[in-house]
């Protein structure tokens, strides 16, 4: 029998669940530290945690470890690349605590609306101050979610019954789903703009850390109220501390840097504040324990590996060609506009790219959204472009191309109800470097996807590079390498430029201003 360690406070199913299958023995002690229960175990098959740290030291003392599940979604108390090293799977229960994480967004509005907690405390306390405790209706209001995933969509199904107006934003969404789940999509300024709440349910990552800034604090109606239940780290908390008194913006919060006792810096900000309480519930917590126990059952008896989350590259295929699909897709994403929602994902896979086309396109969907981890699987991937209601469209490839071990990449986007977009893009990898070979109709462009990269499109004339170059030295930016091709009509040029640091929004304005660009943008590699 393959036995089974539980450190930690995890509901009954699980146990009940392998024990009912007969082929595990499952030690479950939420008391004992987890060092000392691996320490008495270190025969164990698989370790089921929630919020323990699972150490190298952890992963050394279970020398039979196959895998680890995290009973909930996020995975950082993991190290997954020591697991990794260690031929040790990592697995996940995404959506396990999405209801959970939904319905307490509705209880932190209603809460705030009607002054549950104030009004409770004043009562205890002996008093009658009805005068002080005039509240606010959620029905009929605006309600923007930010990140339709998962439990965006629940917000918005939860917050049905209050006759409200839904406003959502992912660009991965098309507006058709949209509609279907009970939304309108709208950018993120229209949002901000217009809505009493606004709820925000986007990963922390580059992109989107501090995204949440004065920009868009500033829009927000007087007494709005913000919401988030996501991540500390997308919201910028001086701009937010900046703006808030004077608007009389209301900020609701269960999220922090860290997870931990003391004091917290949003503290002077908040009007309601939780201890990272999303996902506390009963029923999460059996959805968790029971999804666990499946998961490894599955994983065992069947091979299924959806929701592993440290996968290695598969054998025989070289970990610059996962990286390049993802720069491609990446680079499609930038050209499209980030804001852009989705319409179509289109690849070609050429010459011994063919078998691995499925691992390929995970990276291509994580690189298009960040709601997508690319260390998920294939089904996984499938399974969120039909929820967010995008179309994947595999081509077979033609050999007669000659396009040897080359992929390309075709993302369709609408411009608005009646007008789409199409970014294609090629690209190989050359002496174990990669290279874009192909952007739309510019072809034979060799040129490595590294660093800060501007990108201008614009009618042929003179002097046009010279204009991009002198107003780059004006700021202060040097050029490293460029390419500038024409397109097959000779009437339209490709200003490709690798640039010695990322520019912001403001200067490739300026030049696309200067030289009436019919597409510029900036993206970092």
């Amino acid at each position: 029998m393959k036995k089974v360690l539980i450190p930690t406070k995890l509901n009954a199913v699980a146990r009940e669940t392998l024990k009912n299958h007969g082929g595990y023995e499952v030690v479950q002690d939420d008391d004992a530290e987890i060092g000392e229960l691996v320490s008495q175990h270190s025969d164990a098959h698989a370790l089921f945690v929630r919020s323990e740290k699972v150490t190298p030291e952890i992963i050394d003392a279970l020398p039979s470890l196959k895998v680890v599940i995290r009973a909930g979604a996020g995975y950082n108390t993991i190290n997954t690349k020591y697991a990794r090293s260690k031929g040790i799977d990592v697995m996940n229960t995404p959506g396990a605590n999405a209801n959970a994480v939904a319905e307490e967004v509705v209880a932190l509005m209603l809460a705030d609306a009607r002054h549950v907690i104030a009004s409770d405390a004043s009562t205890r306390a002996g008093k009658w101050e009805k005068k002080n405790f005039m509240g606010r209706e959620i029905t009929g209001k605006a309600v923007g979610i930010v990140g339709f995933g998962a439990i965006g969509q629940l917000v918005a199904k939860r917050l049905c019954g209050f006759d409200v107006n839904v406003l959502a934003y992912d660009p991965f969404l098309s507006a058709e789903r949209a509609k279907d789940l009970g939304a309108e999509l709208a950018d993120l300024e229209e949002i901000f703009s217009v809505c009493d709440y606004v709820s925000l349910h986007m990963p922390e990552n580059e992109e989107t850390r501090g995204i949440i800034n004065k920009s868009l604090l500033c829009r927000m109606r007087n007494g709005a109220t913000l919401i988030n239940c996501a991540r500390a780290g997308i919201v910028n908390e001086d701009d937010l501390r900046e703006l808030k008194a004077d608007k009389g913006l209301r900020y609701l919060n269960d999220v922090y840097a860290k997870d931990a006792a003391g004091e917290k810096s949003i503290t002077d900000v908040a009007d309601i504040m939780l201890p990272h309480l999303g996902a506390s519930t009963v029923e999460a917590n059996f959805n968790a324990a029971r999804r666990s126990a499946t998961q490894l059952i599955d994983y065992d008896d069947k091979g299924i590996a959806s929701f592993v989350v440290n996968r290695d590259i598969p054998e025989g295929l070289d970990r610059a060609y996962s990286e390049l699909a993802f720069m491609l897709a990446h680079l499609c994403r930038s050209m499209a506009g980030t804001h852009k929602k989705m319409k179509l994902i289109e690849t070609s896979f050429y010459g011994n790219l063919k078998p691995y086309s499925n691992w390929l396109l995970v990276q291509i969907v994580a690189a298009l959204s960040d709601e997508f981890d690319r260390t998920q699987g294939y089904d996984a991937a499938l399974a969120y472009l039909k929820e967010m209601g995008v179309e994947y469209f595999n081509r077979e490839t033609d050999l007669s191309k000659g396009f040897e071990n080359s992929m390309t990449v075709d993302v369709t986007t609408s411009v608005d109800a009646a007008n789409f977009r199409r970014i294609s893009v090629r690209g190989t990898v050359t002496e174990g470097n990669m290279m874009i070979s192909r952007i739309n109709d510019f072809d034979k462009l060799y040129f490595e996807p590294v660093g800060a990269v501007a990108l201008f499109i614009y009618k042929d004339r003179p002097g046009v590079i010279g204009l991009i170059g002198n107003t780059l030295a004006e700021a202060g930016v040097n050029i490293d390498d460029m390419r500038n091709p024409h397109d097959p009509s000779g009437e339209t040029s490709l200003a490709l430029i690798r640039i010695s640091e990322k520019i912001d929004c403001e200067l490739v304005d300026r030049i696309s201003s200067k030289i009436d660009a019919l597409h510029a943008s900036c993206v970092n590699f």
